[in-house]
């Protein structure tokens, strides 16, 4: 499939009612037709895997294009420069999410791009760091348990950052680290009670619906199947 296919199919897809719905989740609908993540998912199958044609989706500053691009890409090949000439396009959290977890956590530079992100004052790019660890927990099932411990500095520090988007984010990070093992579950709940006594009140959203989550029964017996 060609790049002009590929818009034009993209274009055959718009459905208005999609970008209303898309405004009103804090989704920027600009350049945007309103195409759904499974027929991006759909459209991505047919395409394979293709670098090239993931540089020109992007250049394009469509919004579903973007998306697909980040499904279509291949991790391998991805640098450091691309990372940083895409991370500073983002304008909305579904695509940030959509390249964190399809692209850039799949990537050799994803923990250090999550620890520099993170420390950014851009709220999007902001996000982008914390997603990244919550992808990576997911995602790296081989990293061992210091590759994460290093994110709890960070996670404590940006606690405080009230911004809706930044904040979900760090919780993310911090329930996603907090459910691989029972050593990073501890140190994800030491973690949320410092949080905890923050004068935030996104510090104290943070903290409660981490702790909520990692001392419930279901993750407290995952962890313990899991202790190394």
């Amino acid at each position: 499939m060609q790049y002009s296919e590929i818009l034009e199919k993209l274009k055959s897809l718009s459905d208005p009612k999609a970008l209303e719905g898309m405004a009103r989740f804090g989704i920027k609908a600009d350049n945007a037709y309103g195409v759904s993540i499974p027929s991006l998912r759909k459209i991505a199958k047919e395409i394979g895997t293709n670098h090239e044609l993931a540089q020109q989706l992007w250049a394009s500053g469509i919004h579903e294009a973007w998306m697909l691009a980040s499904m279509v890409d291949d991790p391998r090949v991805v640098t450091e420069e691309q990372m940083e000439t895409w991370v500073d396009d983002f304008n909305s959290w579904d695509v940030c999410d959509q390249c964190c977890s399809n692209l850039f956590g799949n990537t050799e530079f994803a923990y250090k791009k999550a620890v520099e992100w993170s420390k950014r004052d851009e709220e999007f790019i902001k996000r982008a760091g914390f997603v990244l660890m919550a992808c990576v927990a997911v995602h790296d099932k081989k990293a061992e348990d210091k590759q994460f411990e290093q994110f709890f500095p960070l996670i404590k520090e940006e606690a405080g950052d009230n911004r809706n988007f930044v904040k979900k984010a760090v919780n993310w990070a911090l329930r996603q680290i907090g459910k691989r093992t029972l050593n990073l579950n501890r140190k994800a709940l030491e973690t949320a009670m410092e949080i905890q006594k923050l004068d935030f009140k996104s510090a104290r959203w943070i903290a409660s619906d981490a702790i909520r989550e990692l001392t419930s029964e279901a993750v407290q017996e995952k962890v313990r199947g899991n202790k190394c």
